[in-house]
């Protein structure tokens, strides 16, 4: 008997061949100059076109939205045609690829910001976290409050990169709301201090969550949106005085869309899995009307289950995807893992990215 896990499912428009999906993986190998992925990028993804969908690493709408070192940005043409070497690929596999579209808000640096400038925010507090520049890790840069008459711009550019990875082949985009970056700092109270039309009231505070949904499915339509949310996480200096309300109203208000999915991260980006009292994931996949991914710690046994009890439609899974290119294969058939190079996660070249074995070579 084949696990439901390991049967195709489509997703808005998405047609995957399995429910399992490749989580966006920051891995720090662009060109940091030009923001363009490389060949070795080519062989990275088709590498693991075998999943139902991959998700890519988190990829800048515009030169503001950059927040590390050799980051990928979707703003450019020479940004599209790098990216369009990678879906061309991964479609020859048979593999689905959709773009996750990043603005860190003030999880930046001004060494990596256009002229040296502050990060934006919503409010001007810091994150009092780190980053990665050329000089390593870096503590993040204090942040200016985006001035409302910016916010109209702000929407524009996460069109315009929607509009930049159509033209790059993708099958669709994922929107990062997730993980203390921009939108998730709007969203949440501890960031967004804001008494205009985007600070306050959750329906101000989610304002511009929406703005940017209107905008990136007007593009694309539905049917091939992702959104990514991180609601009970505290990553990046992340708070909010009540997650559960702010994320029951958000949650309800996507039905509208008709988004291919709702990816979640369940706890902790990265960590515990384990809720306040008053917090529940369940409580906020019931409001939702489409395909539900989950995602944070899944390893083989409880990705089966979870769809199997149909408490998931699909399941993200990100480090395991690092070391095992062929990750569905090997866990379709309980083989053997291998083990990844933590030294080599962030930055450098092929070693650590493109040259780990698949389950044929390794046994051979």
């Amino acid at each position: 008997m084949t696990e439901k896990l390991f049967t195709p499912f489509t997703a808005g428009e998405i047609a995957a061949e399995n429910r399992l999906v490749m989580a966006p993986l920051t891995r720090n190998r662009a060109d940091n100059e030009t923001g363009e992925v490389s060949d070795m990028h080519v062989d990275y993804y088709r590498q693991r076109a075998g999943a139902g969908i991959i998700i890519t690493e988190a990829t800048q709408i515009s030169p503001e939205g950059k927040g590390y070192f050799q980051t990928p940005g979707i703003h450019s043409e020479g940004q599209v045609a790098a990216w369009r070497k990678v879906t061309d690929a991964v479609h020859a596999e048979g593999g689905r690829i959709v773009i996750q579209l990043w603005h860190v808000g003030r999880i930046s640096h001004t060494s990596l910001q256009p002229d040296g400038g502050k990060p934006v925010a919503p409010s001007a507090i810091g994150a009092g976290v780190k980053t990665f520049t050329a000089n390593g890790f870096e503590d993040t840069s204090e942040p200016r409050a985006l001035e409302l008459d910016e916010m109209p711009r702000l929407v524009a550019d996460y069109a315009h990169a929607a509009e930049m990875a159509k033209k790059a082949g993708f099958d669709g985009v994922e929107v990062h709301g997730a993980n203390g970056y921009l939108l998730d700092q709007f969203l949440k109270t501890g960031s967004n201090k804001r008494d205009d039309a985007y600070g306050g009231s959750v329906e101000n505070r989610a304002r511009l969550l929406f703005e940017v949904l209107d905008a990136v499915t007007e593009v694309w339509g539905g049917e091939r949106v992702g959104l990514r949310l991180s609601p009970f996480s505290p990553a990046n200096g992340i708070e909010d005085a009540n997650p559960q309300e702010t994320f029951e109203y958000v949650v309800k208000g996507l039905n509208r869309y008709n988004l291919s999915y709702l990816h979640l991260v369940e706890g902790a980006t990265g960590g515990s899995r384990e809720l306040d009292e008053g917090e529940s994931i369940a409580a906020l996949r019931a409001l939702f009307d489409g395909p539900y991914m989950a995602n944070n710690g899944y390893d083989r046994e409880m990705a089966i289950k979870a769809v199997a009890e149909d408490k998931a439609d699909l399941i993200a899974v990100g480090r395991p995807f690092i070391a095992n290119p062929d990750l569905p294969r090997r866990w379709q058939m309980n083989g053997a893992l291998n083990e990844g190079d933590t030294d080599t996660y962030y930055g450098g070249g092929r070693e650590g990215f493109t040259d780990y074995p698949t389950l044929e070579q390794a046994e051979a």
